[in-house]
């Protein structure tokens, strides 16, 4: 019997080059372009139309293209960083950049909002919703505090993010779905606090993508359309 013929066959794994490119991998060639523009290693045609040939490509090997003749494309891949596992004392403020509170009461943030560095939320006797799918993240860090006693506290983030959470529970209960993006620029939000008789849950969502990265590099490119045309 010809035991290779027989043999199962598996499927070889997708190089990387022909994986599907995310927003955020958009966003880290445009900053090379950027960059490299402002270096005078690119004229402003140039950077124009790799700009927009980044926001039409499909896979990372189409994005790679764009700055293989750059230096800083070999710097960064050189000396990958991953993100840290706990933010650098003194690099998230001490107060809040937004409290969200419910007693006996539901409180609810979502939507297209600029997320700060501290979040705290607190929900006595309550419920309350901290949704972070459609949120602007203006910083890499980001902590969230929860605290539940008697009731809930629901965190969701996108799923393109770096999720991360140290607390604990009470007759409740304290869950965080870590996960750790493949994309080492991505945020990252930590998730902290206790659940007394209540619970703190925090999840990606499904199907959500931090998206404002590519709404910046359209603007970049649409002013600098205009600038063109004004001439």
């Amino acid at each position: 019997m010809d035991l290779q013929k027989h043999a199962p066959q598996q499927d070889a794994p997708t190089p990387v080059t022909e994986l599907r490119a995310s927003d955020a991998d958009r966003d880290r060639i445009a900053d090379m372009l950027r960059e490299a523009h402002a270096e005078g290693r690119l004229s402003a045609d140039e950077h124009a139309e790799r700009v927009e040939g980044v926001l039409a490509a499909k896979t990372v090997g189409e994005l790679d293209g764009f700055v293989r003749d750059l230096p800083a494309a070999h710097e960064r891949r050189a000396f990958p960083s991953a993100p840290p596992r706990r933010p650098a004392p003194g690099a998230i403020p001490a107060e809040p950049d937004d409290s969200v509170v419910a007693v006996f009461s539901a409180a609810v943030r979502k939507g297209r909002w600029r997320a700060g560095r501290r979040i705290h939320a607190y929900s006595v006797f309550g419920s309350v919703e901290i949704d972070l799918s459609e949120a602007v993240f203006e910083h890499q860090q980001v902590v969230v505090k929860a605290v539940s006693v008697f009731g809930s506290v629901d965190i969701r983030v996108p799923e393109n993010v770096t999720l991360r959470g140290a607390g604990g529970a009470v007759l409740g209960s304290f869950e965080v779905d870590t996960a750790d993006s493949a994309e080492t620029e991505a945020p990252v939000v930590h998730v902290d606090g206790w659940a007394v008789l209540g619970s703190v849950d925090a999840r990606p969502k499904r199907g959500s993508l931090v998206v404002d990265i590519l709404d910046r590099v359209q603007r970049k490119v649409d002013r600098h359309v205009r600038r063109h045309l004004g001439h």
